[in-house]
C-alpha cells in the first residue's frame, strides 16, 4: 500500500469524525467514489490507525442507525415536491 492510499484514508477518518458525515457525503467530498471510502474506512484504516478506526467505526455506526430516518425523510421530499 503506498503512503497515499493510507494517508487518505486517515483524511477521510477525520474528517468524518469532525463533520459526523456519511460515506455518500465523504465521498463527494474527496472526489472519490462511497465504495472507495467504505473500503478505506473498513479494509485499510484498522490496518494503519487503530485508534482512528475505533472512533470512525462509532460514526458509521450512528449513521447506520439514522439511515431509514434520512431515507424516509427523502421520500417525502419527494413527494411533496420539496427540493
Amino acid at each position: 500500500m503506498s503512503d497515499t492510499i493510507e494517508e487518505r484514508a486517515c483524511a477521510l477518518a477525520v474528517y468524518m469524525i469532525e463533520t459526523g458525515a456519511t460515506v455518500r457525503a465523504a465521498a463527494q467530498h474527496f472526489g472519490i467514489s462511497k465504495s472507495t471510502v467504505h473500503k478505506d474506512l473498513s479494509q485499510r484504516l484498522p490496518r494503519c490507525n487503530k485508534h482512528l478506526y475505533s472512533q470512525v467505526r462509532q460514526v458509521l455506526d450512528v449513521n447506520k442507525q439514522q439511515r431509514h430516518i434520512r431515507g424516509g425523510m427523502a421520500t417525502r421530499r419527494k413527494y411533496r415536491g420539496d427540493t
